[in-house]
Order: C-alpha cells, then structure tokens, then sequence
C-alpha cells in the first residue's frame, strides 16, 4: 500500500465520519461546524486529486460561506431540533 492510498483510506474515513457526525447530532451549531470540518476534508481530497481550482471553491464556498449562513441560521431559529 502506498502513502498515496494510505492517505486516500484516511481521507476517506474521516468523510464518513463526518458525515455520519452531521446526520446523528442533534445540536444544530454542531452540525454546521461539523459541516465545515466535512466541507474542509472535501477540500484536501479535491487538492489530492490535483484540482486546485474545485479545491479554492470548496473551501470558499463550503467551509467558508456556507458555515456563516448555517451559523446565522441557527442564531435565529435555535440551536436544539424539536
């Protein structure tokens, strides 16, 4: 096994785990910031891969604005589901 594949398992893992997070927790503010953690995993993998330019959108947009808005959301409506 190569380092290469060594990190895509790791990579990998650590999506699922995410995304796992993010389905299971009850805390919304939690699950925006798992989000963004997810959103940034997403980030490495497409820098891994060797698409720089989907890399710079996805930590942008993914882990950068949409984190804001899920985090304001989450300020109006409240941070416990019902």
């Amino acid at each position: 096994m190569s380092p290469t594949d060594l990190l895509d398992l790791v990579l990998l893992a650590l999506l699922l785990t995410g995304a796992i997070g993010i389905a299971m927790l009850k805390d919304l503010a939690a699950c925006a910031i798992v989000f963004s953690a997810y959103s940034f995993v997403m980030c490495l993998v497409w820098a891994h891969r060797g698409a720089p330019d989907v890399a710079m959108t996805e930590a942008a947009v993914g882990a950068g604005i949409t984190t804001v808005l899920f985090l304001t959301v989450v300020s109006r409506v409240g941070r416990r589901e019902k």
